[in-house]
């Protein structure tokens, strides 16, 4: 990581785009995530519920008033659920734009953000400052780096106990067609020595999350259930790996829920997408 840009630092969250907040509060509370309370963001038209890590989390986010902004949120639910980008965390937004200009890379920001979230002491403001690189800076996915400027509001000790063992994002899987262009820009990012090819995919190491960029064949082969789905159009983010303290405990939990689960190629205990809002959700 100390070849790669100033001020970028790895994972901050994954955003989940769903069509009914409260219908997947509940899909993934089965799961035996921990949701924090509803937010909402301040000025926008979109809201979420965010399953906390110690050192990253899930944003589930939905849209709650049309008429507002909403990120291209619209346009990504008119196709699917699922995944539609991610958060890199930054400690120094300034110093990482300055970093991405003496690449040729521009971005806009750093921008302030604040949502509302009701908490057992009332109404809480979690601030953030968001900075949002040109796309070609980080090739096939959509993501922005953020600096959580209030972090106590929201990592919250009660909001991090999971009962089904969950602890963490390690990895994040994402199909392209041409995994080897994007190695020199990722490499730019985090560092060649972060960055490594193997048949058919690219490996990002991000901090404490691997980013794997994979063929369309090198994903279908892989596929833990039985039918392999339709592809969607590329790029396309349709999974993630969560780690756990016990799998063991991870899967008993999950087949007493009635949750479908298989076990992947790769050893990971994995959940029928349609259980997740099309995510292909792994545990590890």
């Amino acid at each position: 990581m100390s070849a790669g840009l100033t001020g970028l630092t790895g994972l901050d969250h994954v955003l989940v785009g769903v069509h009914d907040l409260e219908e997947a509060r509940l899909a993934w509370l089965r799961l035996g995530f921990t949701a924090c309370p509803r937010g909402r963001h301040i000025g926008w038209g979109t809201a979420n519920y965010c399953l906390m890590f110690p050192d990253d989390y899930v944003e589930l986010i939905g849209i709650v008033d049309a008429s507002k902004f909403v990120n291209d949120l619209d346009r990504f639910l008119a196709v699917r659920e699922g995944l539609l980008g991610l958060a890199f965390r930054g400690d120094d937004l300034a110093a990482l734009a300055e970093g991405l200009a003496a690449r040729g890379r521009s971005a806009e920001g750093p921008r302030s953000l604040k949502r509302i979230i009701e908490t057992p002491e009332g109404e809480q403001q979690p601030a953030f400052e968001l900075l949002f690189p040109e796309p070609a800076a980080v090739p096939g996915m959509k993501a922005f780096v953020c600096r959580h400027l209030t972090p106590e509001m929201v990592w919250r000790p009660e909001w991090l106990r999971h009962p089904n063992g969950a602890t963490g994002i390690r990895q994040l899987l994402n199909v392209v067609d041409r995994p080897g262009e994007l190695a020199l820009t990722y490499a730019e990012l985090f560092g060649p020595e972060a960055v490594a090819m193997a048949d058919g995919e690219l490996i990002v190491e991000a901090g404490r999350c691997r980013l794997r960029f994979v063929t369309p064949s090198v994903f279908q082969a892989h596929w833990p259930f039985d039918a392999a789905p339709a592809l969607q159009p590329r790029p396309w983010l349709a999974g993630m790996l969560v780690t756990v303290a016990d799998r063991r405990a991870t899967r008993l939990y999950l087949e007493a829920a009635g949750a479908k689960v298989a076990i992947g190629p790769d050893g990971a205990l994995y959940v029928e997408p349609s259980e997740a809002n099309g995510v292909l959700l792994g545990f590890v």
